[in-house]
């Protein structure tokens, strides 16, 4: 072969060799922590240290997230998973487990488990979710400019998230005075909280009345409405909660057994047989997190990147539960809804 037909080979050869695009799938194995109460309302197939090998919608969203990014499960990811179990105590301990590991990040969802992240490293980059009001936590400095090694999205809008169920709920039952509210200790509604005052403002100017009941074990829940039923609610308000998720069936049910028209804090629980749910869309912003790791992961820092707030809402309304409880749903609150299931 000619000298110069050689090089010409040689160069046409070189432009068949594919060039790297910027969503080509990271060459580095990253490991993600991720510590959870549990994986969501939708039955799973985990144990206390495993991943789901399928998962429900919201594992699925977040799983997604990080493929669309590049980030494939069981090639060049590996995601060890903690579950707490509605038990708060297990969280430090499990943080600091999944810490041990050498994660090169760590996913929290829900209050108690981001703190319990936090406690467990100042230095490993923290993603959060389901945080309502995180700064009034002490989770993160400010929403625009978390500082330390914390951000992430918070499952609301600001304090105003309590009165919106409240008002939600009375329009549904126009005739209800009594509103139980069922809390728990690490929750949203619970004093000093800003979710708490704007609440009981909400309450007065609706002409309600706020029944409390702390529940922070399974046991209690059957307690807590055989009170309420001797106090005679009306209605009940569900706080939200990552250890009422996983009892929400029980907890729908109960209401049931009272007939107690209810507000819940997610699709789950309708579709479980509540009557209302107001939240945001759970598996879309599950999504998300997978934006959040893949900036960070490429060099951002975690107190740089801001805390993203969910835009949207979405109000469930399950016409079948309503006809149990011979109530009629105002059609003025079916429109405003994203899903009603009959």
């Amino acid at each position: 072969m000619k000298p110069r037909a050689v090089v010409l080979s040689v160069i046409l050869a070189l432009l068949a060799v594919p060039v790297c695009s910027p969503g080509q799938q990271p060459t580095k194995v990253y490991r993600i922590g991720y510590l959870s109460d549990a994986e969501g309302p939708a039955p799973t197939d985990t144990s206390p240290q495993h991943c789901p090998l399928k998962g429900g919608p919201y594992w699925q969203a977040f799983v997604a997230g990080l493929r669309e990014r590049g980030y494939i499960p069981g090639q060049n990811l590996i995601i060890e998973c903690r579950w707490t179990e509605g038990r708060d105590e297990r969280a430090p301990a499990l943080a600091a487990e999944l810490v041990s590991l050498k994660v090169d990040l760590l996913v929290a969802l829900g209050t108690n488990q981001v703190r319990a992240a936090k406690q467990a490293t100042s230095t490993l980059p923290i993603v959060m979710l389901g945080v309502i009001n995180p700064v009034e936590r002490g989770l993160v400095t400010s929403l625009a400019q978390p500082g330390g090694n914390v951000t992430g999205l918070t499952d609301t809008v600001g304090t105003q998230i309590g009165g919106k169920y409240l008002q939600l709920l009375t329009e549904a039952v126009p005739t209800a005075s009594r509103v139980a509210v069922l809390l728990h200790p690490s929750g949203p509604q619970t004093p000093p909280s800003g979710t708490l005052r704007e609440t009981q403002a909400a309450a007065r100017a609706l002409g309600v009345t706020l029944q409390s009941y702390e529940v922070r074990e399974p046991e209690e829940l059957e307690g807590a409405f055989t009170a309420m039923t001797k106090a005679r609610a009306e209605a009940l308000l569900v706080d939200p909660h990552p250890f009422f998720d996983v009892h929400n069936q029980r907890i729908v049910d109960l209401a049931a057994r009272s007939r107690l028209p209810a507000m819940y804090p997610g699709r789950g629980y309708v579709e479980a047989g509540g009557l209302l749910a107001y939240g945001v869309n759970e598996p879309a912003i599950r999504r998300r997190i997978g934006l959040y790791v893949d900036k960070i992961f490429k060099g951002a820092k975690p107190g740089d990147l801001p805390v993203e707030q969910p835009t949207t809402f979405e109000l469930i309304i399950n016409l079948k539960t309503a006809k149990a409880l011979g109530l009629t749903i105002p059609p003025m609150l079916l429109i405003q809804a994203e899903e009603v299931i009959r």
